[in-house]
C-alpha cells in the first residue's frame, strides 16, 4: 500500500515559496530556476507542472504569476559553472540564487525533487512537487519560459542548431548540427555528447 504525505500544512503557510528549475538535461544554455511565493488573497487558476501545458498557456500563466505573487524571482547557473560543478550543483545554485533574490523572506521553501539548496531558511524537497504544490507549479512555469525565451533568442546568434525548437536538449536534430557545425560556447562541454566534438 503507497502511504500518501499530505502537504496541505505547507499550501496553508502564507509565505511558502516554491522553487524549480529547468535545463538540467539540455546540452545547451544555463540551468534556470525560480522561486515563487503566491498570494493566498490572489488566486491564480490552473496551476500545474509546466511541462504539461502548452507554450501559449505557459506564456499566458507566467506574466499572470508575476503579476497576482507576493514576490518571485529567477536565479541561474552559467553553462561554465555547470562544466566546473556538475549539473546537480549548478541547479542547486541557480535555485539558491532565486531564493536569495526574493524581496519577501520566506518561512519555508519547498523546493521540486529531491534535493535542498542550501539556504537560512527551512526547506523540504518534494518529489512530483510542481504537481503537488502550487508554488512549486508556478515556479516551474515561470522558470520554463525565461529559460526557454532565452534559447529562442539564441537560434539567431548560432543558425543551424535549431536552438529555438529543441531549446538545447539533445535531439535527433542537435546531435546533428553538432556534428556537422561543431560546439559554440554555449555548449556544456562536460556533457559526453558534446565533449566528443571538442578539438
Amino acid at each position: 500500500m503507497i502511504k500518501l504525505i499530505d502537504y496541505s500544512y505547507i499550501n496553508d503557510l502564507k509565505l511558502m515559496a516554491g522553487v524549480d528549475e529547468v535545463g538540467r538535461g539540455p546540452l545547451a544554455g544555463p540551468v534556470v530556476a525560480a522561486a515563487v511565493i503566491l498570494d493566498p488573497e490572489n488566486q491564480i487558476n490552473g496551476l500545474k507542472d509546466s511541462k504539461k501545458l502548452s507554450h501559449k498557456k505557459r506564456m499566458s500563466m507566467s506574466e499572470e504569476i508575476k503579476s497576482k505573487s507576493l514576490a518571485w524571482a529567477l536565479g541561474r547557473a552559467e553553462v561554465e559553472e555547470i562544466d566546473e560543478l556538475n549539473i546537480l550543483q549548478a541547479s542547486l545554485l541557480a535555485m539558491k540564487r532565486a531564493i536569495e533574490a526574493l524581496v519577501e523572506k520566506p518561512e519555508m521553501v519547498a523546493v521540486d525533487g529531491q534535493f535542498t539548496p542550501a539556504v537560512d531558511y527551512k526547506t523540504i524537497a518534494i518529489v512530483k512537487g510542481d504537481s503537488l504544490i502550487p508554488a512549486i507549479s508556478a515556479a516551474s512555469i515561470i522558470a520554463k519560459v525565461a529559460r526557454d525565451t532565452e534559447m529562442i533568442n539564441f537560434d539567431a546568434g548560432y543558425p543551424g542548431y535549431g536552438f529555438s525548437s529543441h531549446k538545447g536538449y539533445p535531439t535527433k536534430q542537435h546531435i546533428e548540427a553538432l556534428a556537422r557545425l561543431g560546439i559554440t560556447k554555449i555548449h556544456r562541454r562536460s556533457f559526453a555528447p558534446v565533449a566528443k566534438y571538442i578539438v
